[in-house]
């Protein structure tokens, strides 16, 4: 993987880049709509293509791992052919996912004792189990095993996690260079950036993750309980040591006006399933605020779901139909509202590389912080 830094805004630490994988280009920064089980929810891939125009999606390598299993994405020859997705794809280490099981999950040393979250069959992911799924589901860039600490957690807690993690990524680094991918194409891991809201631990663990030299890096344990302000505290701390040669990629995160900090923060790239979880929930996000479309007021208004909307849905589809969708629970109602979801939110990232280029990327971002929050 190769990643060329093409432009940086003047008055922030926004910039614009490209990334080569074997599998494409990706212009950052960049949205990647998440598929955690091979697809993404209630979209087709040739949504995803033509009219959102994803450049890369995610996988979730517990949730692969448990269904459709290895063999299965193994004999498809891996999951880019098993669905039909011919971009890149990142798969996250399944980490968090263990994090979530706080009930069903016990870590050691060796790694993590987990239940399936299915069927309650026990499972056990090391670091070097965790390379060799993500080898198997053959993904462009791979998650180093990690665990995700708590936005709450105390700092005795948070330092013991980190001392893990450090040391489950020197095993995982050992075992991603002992193996290859099993389809011909290259791959690249990322290590991940612990540390909690603790700023001596995050900047203990940004520079042991620069000291790597990686493709590039991602940072992890945000969005996950602390304020929102720790939260760009922390990735502007970690960014003034991750190297400005290499992408970063800020895990889960999050609403536009998230993203839209994080960008002028420094950060490359971005997941989250706020876009069609919330969009399955009836919340739209628009670049002038956002739309709860069970709300009444849409009842009658038939203009359409956005004026100049980055999706066909948002002209073809009023908002009284969309209501009238969601509120019935009709199936057509989840996908029009994932897919205008997903298309704003890539959108917003070409607008943002787009200002970032064109030199006035910070007065624009202050104008769409304060639009896109708005309650409509």
């Amino acid at each position: 993987m190769k990643f060329e830094l093409q432009h940086t805004d003047p008055r922030s630490n926004a910039r614009a880049g490209v990334i080569t994988t074997d599998h494409g280009h990706i212009e950052t920064p960049v949205f990647m709509p998440v598929g955690t089980i091979g697809s993404v929810k209630a979209v087709q891939m040739t949504e995803l293509k033509e009219d959102i125009k994803a450049q890369i999606i995610l996988g979730n390598t517990y949730h692969l791992y448990l269904r459709p299993g290895l063999k299965v994405l193994e004999g498809a020859g891996g999951l880019h052919r098993f669905n039909s997705w011919n971009r890149p794809i990142l798969t996250d280490s399944g980490g968090f996912q263990v994090f979530s099981l706080a009930g069903n999950r016990k870590l050691t040393e060796e790694g993590a004792e987990f239940r399936s979250h299915i069927d309650g069959s026990k499972h056990f992911f090391t670091p070097e189990k965790v390379m060799d799924i993500q080898r198997t589901i053959g993904a462009d860039i791979i998650m180093a095993f990690d665990e995700c600490t708590p936005g709450d957690a105390d700092y005795a807690y948070a330092k013991k996690s980190l001392d893990l993690t450090e040391r489950w990524l020197k095993r995982c680094i050992d075992r991603f260079k002992e193996t290859e991918c099993p389809y011909g194409y290259r791959q690249t891991l990322f290590p991940i950036v612990q540390g909690c809201v603790f700023p001596d631990l995050r900047r203990r663990a940004a520079e042991n993750v620069a000291s790597l030299e990686a493709d590039g890096n991602a940072i992890g344990g945000l969005a996950v309980g602390e304020p929102t302000e720790k939260m760009y505290e922390m990735v502007e701390l970690v960014n003034e040591i991750l190297p400005k040669d290499k992408p970063r990629y800020l895990m889960g995160v999050g609403t536009p006006a998230n993203l839209l900090e994080a960008v002028e923060r420094g950060v490359d790239m971005f997941d989250c399933i706020m876009p069609t979880r919330n969009g399955r929930n009836g919340q739209i996000f628009t670049k002038n605020g956002i739309l709860n479309m069970r709300n009444e007021r849409w009842k009658e208004d038939f203009s359409p779901i956005e004026e100049e909307g980055a999706s066909f849905v948002d002209t073809l589809y009023s908002k009284a139909y969309l209501r009238h969708l969601i509120n019935t629970n009709e199936i057509l109602g989840l996908q029009i509202a994932s897919v205008h979801n997903l298309a704003f939110y890539t959108w917003l990232m070409r607008e943002a590389r787009k200002h970032i280029i064109e030199g006035d990327f910070s007065s624009w971002k202050r104008i769409m912080v304060e639009r896109t929050m708005q309650r409509l």
